[in-house]
């Protein structure tokens, strides 16, 4: 847990060079969800992270709960912030890393962003089903 701690820390301090360091070179993130979102590297941590502290300055993370498995964590995150054009950024969902040491090898990600419609569990069921 503490190279997720330092994660953490980092992202709220908004230090983009400490938080990039959290992964390895070689990093694998997986998007299962939505696969052609999934990418490799280092570098496009740094640059997926450079563009929403432009576009959220103030956001602020936190791990709900999280779980340890040897070299696999599993984690809940929720993400707040106000976007530059006043909006509020609000996300919400699980990551599990794979760390190596003090760095994150590998990621899958489900973080969404939060739906505060109405939408019943029933609609979202009609709605799933006649999609199909």
């Amino acid at each position: 847990m503490a190279t997720i701690d330092r994660l953490v820390r980092a992202t709220n301090q908004h230090d983009l060079e400490s938080m990039a360091a959290c992964f390895s070179e070689d990093y694998h993130n997986e998007t299962p969800a939505h696969p052609a979102r999934g990418f490799r590297g280092r570098a496009q941590v740094r640059r997926n992270w450079e563009q929403i502290f432009a576009f959220v300055p103030d956001i602020h993370v936190e791990v709900l709960r999280s779980a340890a498995t040897g070299d696999t964590v599993w984690t809940e995150w929720e993400m707040r912030g106000r976007r530059r054009d006043g909006k509020p950024h609000w996300t919400r969902g699980v990551i599990v890393f794979g760390v190596d040491g003090d760095v994150i090898r590998w990621a899958r990600f489900y973080v969404e962003p939060v739906d505060e419609s109405e939408t019943t569990v029933d609609d979202f069921i009609r709605e799933q089903v006649v999609r199909q």
